[in-house]
């Protein structure tokens, strides 16, 4: 249970420089009040200036991931201009975890709805324990999930997005892995064991290399595929320039592993 104390955002790292921001409103099944999106955008802002860092864990206190914007604070203040602020702050969150040089793992253990559910599918990777439940539900209550419908129209096929977009209907980890939402599904008990596996593959690759192709992955996606193509050419030049490839291409040809720095 947190108390008035505690930091909305828990933020550790770990001797290899993962660092874990872990939502910290158990009480209010980490709901995303505007002080929770300023506290998580602070933390955001603060990794993309930290060159040391080579993953970024996204984790939750308690049962639920996240169940979205916070209802009974958006009710409390019916104003179209505080509502547009209010959406525009979740959207520069939101940006901030695609922004991040670093690849980033939302580790999900309970229920993702709303915008809890978007900050999942805008993480890069995914890591669900099997009882663990998404949806987009929104529109249950007349308000269509339409900044949620960006992130989530970009991880499943049009249609699988679209029908959880107008019906609001949960679906179940499993289902979630089979659309593409999440990478992985294991036991509660595993969850943690998924997540460290996960990290060791990635942590174990030249940070220069993850670097650069996490930005031009994200990039390239956005453009056509001939200016897509342009693009991936020159960042493979330069990363092909870094020490760490040129090191790993001559172990290949010398059947050995790597002796990376």
């Amino acid at each position: 249970m947190s108390t008035l104390s505690e930091p909305l955002v828990l933020n550790q790292r770990d001797a290899r420089d993962v660092v874990t921001l872990t939502l910290n409103r158990p009480d209010s099944c980490n709901a995303l009040s505007q002080a929770m999106l300023g506290a998580l955008k602070t933390e955001l802002d603060s990794l993309a200036c930290d060159d040391s860092v080579r993953v970024v864990v996204l984790a939750a206190a308690g049962k639920a991931f996240c169940a979205g914007h916070d209802l009974k604070e958006m009710r409390a203040t019916p104003s179209r201009a505080y509502y547009q602020g209010l959406f525009e702050q979740c959207n520069e969150v939101m940006l901030a975890i695609q922004h991040l040089s670093v690849p980033v793992i939302a580790r999900v253990q309970g229920i993702a709805t709303a915008a809890g559910c978007q900050l999942v599918a805008m993480c890069d990777l995914a890591v669900a324990a099997v009882t663990a439940r998404f949806a987009v539900s929104g529109v249950n209550l007349g308000l269509f999930c339409a900044t949620p419908s960006v992130a989530l129209s970009r991880n499943l096929s049009q249609k699988a997005a679209f029908e959880m977009l107008v019906t609001g209907e949960f679906i179940s980890a499993d289902q979630a892995l089979s659309k593409g939402l999440v990478n992985r599904v294991v036991p509660a008990a595993n969850l943690d064991a998924e997540v460290a596996s996960l990290l060791d593959s990635i942590v174990s690759k030249p940070q220069l290399a993850l670097r650069l192709g996490k930005a031009l992955f994200y990039r390239q996606r956005d453009k056509g595929i001939h200016e897509a193509y342009a693009e991936a050419a020159q960042t493979m030049a330069c990363n092909m320039m870094d020490e760490s490839a040129l090191e790993g291409v001559q172990a290949f040809i010398e059947k050995r592993q790597p002796r990376w720095q």
